[in-house]
């Protein structure tokens, strides 16, 4: 297994992205998801939000409330790949816990939903599966996602096939179902 080094933020990032987009609160959603995106591991860290707290002059629980609000945000480090799967009403009777099912073959994975988690991590920081109350799109289900590619009508086989993939292909940035 690959040694993880653990996540910093730019502080010259963080300065480029403020610049960019002006220091007014109504500013602060725009601000918050172009630092995750600059982020290796697609995730907003406790230091990155103070920083950010200290340079618009708006409180850290303000910024942590919008970010603890809406579900794009990440607090914690996400894996190179997401998968996510739709748990609605359609997808969970079209088998969508059956894909889930798969995926806890993950080392660790399992234990992490069962425990009340609705993301988790691989170690390694490869993969991270979520699940989703609702894509909108009940006629096709199950839905999943893939690094935000939506796919439709997903068999557990199209699900070991991912997983497969990109155990394989580690270093391919377009893994697809």
């Amino acid at each position: 297994m690959k040694k993880i080094e653990e996540p910093q933020f730019d502080k010259r990032s963080i300065e480029e992205i403020i610049a960019l987009n002006g220091r007014k609160p109504g500013a602060l959603l725009t601000i918050l998801e172009e630092i995750q995106e600059s982020n290796e591991f697609k995730f907003l860290d406790r230091e990155a939000m103070e920083y950010l707290s200290d340079r618009i002059d708006i409180p850290l629980s303000r910024i942590y409330s919008v970010a603890t609000f809406y579900s794009f945000f990440n607090l914690e480090p996400q894996g190179k790949y997401t998968i996510v799967v739709c748990r609605g009403t359609a997808c969970h009777t079209k088998g969508s816990k059956n894909l889930l099912d798969q995926l806890f073959l993950l080392p660790k994975c399992k234990g992490a939903f069962e425990s009340g988690e609705s993301s988790f991590t691989t170690e390694d920081r490869e993969i991270t599966v979520k699940t989703v109350a609702c894509f909108g799109q009940c006629a096709l289900a199950p839905v999943v996602a893939v690094d935000g590619v939506i796919y439709n009508n997903v068999t557990t086989g199209q699900i070991k096939a991912i997983v497969k993939k990109i155990e394989e292909e580690r270093d391919n940035e377009n893994i697809k179902l």
